[in-house]
């Protein structure tokens, strides 16, 4: 594996991983100041409440600028269109990607650390599995400057975090009654329907039909490419099978409470 460096990357990946630490101690404060000044339920939580509060505060943070910033190399750019750039896809990168990158790990990082702390509060072992995942491929990426179109792809799936996100912050608030929980609800379905099943469908699509140029990639991230999608790609469907038992049963509850206010 070529991990040599030029001088634009001995600079960008770095600080961009110690970026992602500081914005998530950043947004971690900025949340915790807001809620208790915002939100009058929030100085009623316990300590560990606080804390995970605090925690998907960062968490939605990184989602959106993770999932906007992979969105627009991916569509709008032209970073990897065909006959725009010499290189064959699998060997296209530019500074922003190893930006986000870098961003990325200093997020996952500071989160796991996090769960390890307070293990298992704050999430269980499938989450040690899918941040250790995530953070094998996200290195080797960044590390070999390989398949940087994949994991950008991968990264487009946080955009069903903030909806998870707020889904656990209305069920501490005591708000799975509301309408706001059920929209919520079926707006996560439809973003993990898009986000985390179809569009791994065109991923996998997408590595067949370039299969190609995935073959030129050393041996260590081609075996990691063939076994780590679809390791998280099982997780997303084990995952959208609670969603859609929860969505069904939180549809069901508003149909017998509409029921009975019409009786």
């Amino acid at each position: 594996m070529d991990v040599r460096f030029g001088p634009e990357e001995q600079i960008v990946w770095p600080a961009s991983v110690l970026a992602g630490i500081l914005m998530c101690a950043a947004v971690y404060d900025i949340t915790r100041e807001v809620s208790s000044r915002c939100y009058k339920g929030y100085n009623g939580l316990n300590e560990l409440h606080k804390l995970e509060w605090n925690n998907r505060g960062f968490s939605t943070f990184h989602a959106l600028v993770a999932a906007v910033v992979s969105f627009y190399l991916l569509v709008i750019s032209d970073l990897f269109s065909k006959d725009v750039h010499g290189a064959i896809i699998i060997d296209r990168k530019s500074w922003m990607s190893d930006a986000m990158f870098g961003v990325t790990l200093g997020y996952f990082l500071t989160d796991l650390l996090m769960i390890l702390w307070h293990f298992p509060s704050l999430g269980g072992k499938e989450y040690l599995l899918h941040h250790g995942l995530s953070m094998y491929a996200i290195s080797l990426a960044l590390l070999s400057g390989k398949g940087h179109v994949y994991i950008l792809m991968v990264l487009i799936t946080e955009a069903t975090t903030p909806f998870v996100n707020l889904r656990w912050y209305l069920d501490l608030a005591g708000r799975k009654d509301s309408k706001l929980y059920l929209y919520n609800g079926v707006a996560l379905f439809a973003g993990w329907l898009v986000a985390r099943v179809i569009l791994f469908v065109y991923f996998f699509a997408h590595v067949y039909l370039h299969f190609d140029q995935v073959r030129t990639v050393f041996p260590l991230g081609f075996y990691s490419m063939m076994a780590v999608p679809p390791a998280m790609s099982a997780m997303n469907l084990l995952w959208f099978r609670k969603i859609c038992k929860g969505m069904v049963k939180a549809m069901s509850s508003a149909n017998r409470s509409q029921c009975v206010k019409t009786d």
